[in-house]
Order: structure tokens, then C-alpha cells, then sequence
């Protein structure tokens, strides 16, 4: 359950980090959040997105609570393996995480990631190296991208475990 919540303001828009006791549950764009407090959980997690945003981090140091199915979890937990300035594709992590037939599996998954950024479903594209759906918009994908890696998205490395 989201109990608290911060909000933090930066380069690509509001960010609203909840939290439950147990660990960060939610990241998203824009939502009403007058009347939840905000823990420590979620103080830290906007100390480290700030600094992710600064190039300070390139790895996230928080507890997590996400809600899913086991398969959920798999692939979300593949995802937080993805190294910082890199990507990888669908079918790579059909491969890690179950069989290559669960490509359109893995995409839905990946598309009901709670904790965009922190948990990076961001840098999983499609098999061509296009831009493919992603929560916070393609847009905010391409900065994210970038700002990973700022030779450019096109020059990015993709991880192929």
C-alpha cells in the first residue's frame, strides 16, 4: 500500500516516489498526493534521483516493495541487472528469464513496472534498437537514455547476456 509519498521536481517533470514501510512501491508523473506523508524511504529515494539526474549515481540504493506476480517480479528483477548506460531487448530477457516465446509476456511486464527509473525499464528497446513503449512517455525514454549515456542513444552498447 502506498502509505507516504515525496515529490521531487527535476529535469524530466514532477515525480511523485511512493513508499510503503517496506520500500519505494511507485514512481509516477503528476498524481494527487495531498494528505500522505512522506517517510524516510521516500526522502532517500529523491536524494538519489536528484543525484542520478546529476550524474552523481548510476546505481539505485533503496528497498523495494513491488506488487506483482512471480513472473513480474522476474522480469523486474532482470531489469535492475540492466548496467547503467547500456540496453537490452525483449527477447534477450526471454532468454534469461523464461523462453524466447514470452517476448510479448516480457513486454507487458516490463510495461507494468511500478518503479520506473529506479527499477530501469527504460533501457530495454526493441529488437531493430527502436524506442518502445515506456510509463513515463518516449519522450522522458530518449532523455533517460541520454543522460545515461551522453555519446547519444543511437551509439548506446546493447547487452546481449
Amino acid at each position: 500500500m502506498n502509505n507516504f509519498v515525496s515529490t521531487l521536481h527535476c529535469d524530466i517533470g514532477k515525480l511523485d516516489i511512493y513508499a510503503s514501510n517496506i520500500g519505494v512501491t511507485a514512481v509516477q508523473f503528476n498524481t494527487e498526493t495531498q494528505g500522505f506523508p512522506e517517510n524516510e524511504i521516500t526522502k532517500e529515494a529523491c536524494l538519489q534521483l536528484t543525484a542520478y539526474f546529476a550524474k552523481e549515481i548510476n546505481k539505485f540504493d533503496l528497498p523495494l516493495d513491488m506488487k506483482g506476480t512471480d513472473f513480474e517480479k522476474n522480469v523486474w528483477d532482470y531489469l535492475l541487472t540492466i548496467p547503467y548506460g547500456t540496453t537490452t531487448n525483449y527477447g534477450t530477457i526471454a532468454k534469461s528469464v523464461s523462453t524466447v516465446k514470452a517476448v510479448r509476456a516480457i513486454g507487458r511486464a516490463n510495461g507494468k513496472n511500478p518503479i520506473p527509473i529506479i527499477v530501469p525499464c527504460h533501457r530495454v528497446i526493441g529488437s531493430d534498437h527502436s524506442l518502445v513503449g515506456f510509463a513515463l512517455g518516449l519522450d522522458v525514454k530518449l532523455r533517460l537514455l541520454n543522460l545515461e549515456n551522453p555519446d547519444g542513444f543511437g551509439k548506446q552498447m546493447v547487452l546481449d547476456l
